[in-house]
């Protein structure tokens, strides 16, 4: 996961700060890809300078924006509030102490119609650049710079042999791939980046792996390129 010219120049983006909006725009972004649809109701929970400048920097903007699937760049990001009304999406900020963590970091909650939640904990580093520390309170760390699967399993041998298997199948190379461990022997979390991206029936084969009892695929540079 290193850095490369893009992460020290930043990207091209409408507002006045990469870190405040381009950042801000990916974190939603990687929430709305967690949630897997449409939201009736997203709540962000805004720690240090996110929650004292939000609304003069654009991040509220930004961070809606993200959730409509908007990218960094689109100029529609200045109407997204307006967008979501429209789309029966309510949001709803809050400014809150995270801890001990970036001060721009945001706990994003969202709301499905089906009554389901999803929540997703992230950091705008600068440049544009994102961390993503936890997903569903499942502690992770990635940076959405490249196509990630992530995966809740069980602790155990031939999990992680099995799912590393199924992307060789499907000539997916991997990139970079971290295990960490919530319970021993019980339950343990993977970051597993890739050079390609991971179709629906590669995602649906991991998901079928014994001992997997969530998988995620995530592709923000997809959907910035879309819109």
């Amino acid at each position: 996961m290193s850095s490369g010219i893009f992460d020290i120049i930043g990207p091209i983006m409408v507002g006045p700060s990469s870190s405040h909006t381009a950042g801000a725009a990916r974190i939603a972004a990687v929430a709305r890809q967690v949630s897997g649809s449409t939201p009736v109701q997203v709540d962000f929970y805004l720690h240090g300078s996110f929650a004292e400048t939000y609304r003069g920097h654009g991040t509220d903007q930004a961070l809606v924006g993200g959730i409509l699937g908007l990218s960094p760049h689109n100029k529609d990001l200045a109407r997204s509030m307006e967008m979501a009304r429209k789309a029966g999406i309510k949001t709803e900020f809050h400014r809150i102490d995270l801890g001990d963590v970036h001060p721009n970091t945001v706990k994003i909650v969202m709301r499905s119609s089906d009554g389901s939640q999803s929540m997703v904990v992230g950091s705008s580093v600068g440049g544009g650049a994102i961390t993503i520390h936890s997903v569903n309170q499942v502690r992770l760390e990635f940076t959405g710079e490249h196509p990630t699967l992530l995966t809740l399993h069980q602790d155990r041998p031939g999990v992680l042999a099995s799912v590393t298997g199924a992307l060789a199948e499907h000539n997916i190379n991997i990139a970079f791939l971290k295990v960490l461990r919530q319970v021993r022997g019980i339950e343990a979390s993977m970051v597993v980046e890739t050079d390609g991206e991971i179709s629906e029936v590669l995602l649906d084969q991991i998901r079928q792996v014994p001992g997997i009892r969530k998988a995620h695929y995530i592709n923000i540079n997809r959907d910035e390129m879309r819109g």
